[in-house]
């Protein structure tokens, strides 16, 4: 329970906020950190996944984690902590949050690339070998290693 004060300094109790996220979309600086994602929630099949969706930006990696239903509060408090560990909370630009809603409504990652000028390299249940698969075409078509490629 929360105390405040209100306008007339009568004291006001409110309940502190219980519920937890189902979704959770961070960024990431490279491919190895969003591979460790994918690898923690092959892992760990007690979590309730739904899908995860994965595109690749010019200097990073936007990863959307959506659950089935929310985690336990230690659960949820510990993915929470590993994820700040590897990247940090996104607040994306409206081009994409509009592109990740599409995916979720069910549009093909086709259909999405080519709308929204965004790389939707995996939706749905990604498999590490996907990520890797994207990574070397990209490397082996530019010639060289980028640091978000690393």
């Amino acid at each position: 329970m929360a105390v405040l004060l209100d306008a007339l300094n009568v004291v006001v109790v409110t309940p502190l906020k219980m519920e937890v996220d189902m979704e959770y979309l961070y960024y990431l600086a490279n491919a190895s950190l969003t591979l460790r994602i994918v690898e923690y929630l092959h892992a760990h099949p007690q979590i309730p996944l739904d899908f995860i969706s994965v595109i690749n930006l010019i200097d990073g990696w936007v990863v959307r984690i959506k659950m089935k239903y929310p985690l336990p509060l230690q659960r949820e408090g510990d993915f929470r902590a590993y994820l700040n560990e590897l990247g940090f909370y996104y607040q994306p630009p409206k081009r994409i949050a509009i592109a990740l809603h599409d995916l979720e409504a069910g549009q093909s990652p086709t259909k999405v690339m080519e709308r929204y000028q965004v790389v939707v390299v995996s939706h749905g249940n990604p498999e590490q070998e996907e990520i890797e698969a994207f990574r070397e075409q990209f490397i082996e078509r530019l010639g060289y290693c980028p640091q978000h490629m690393v």
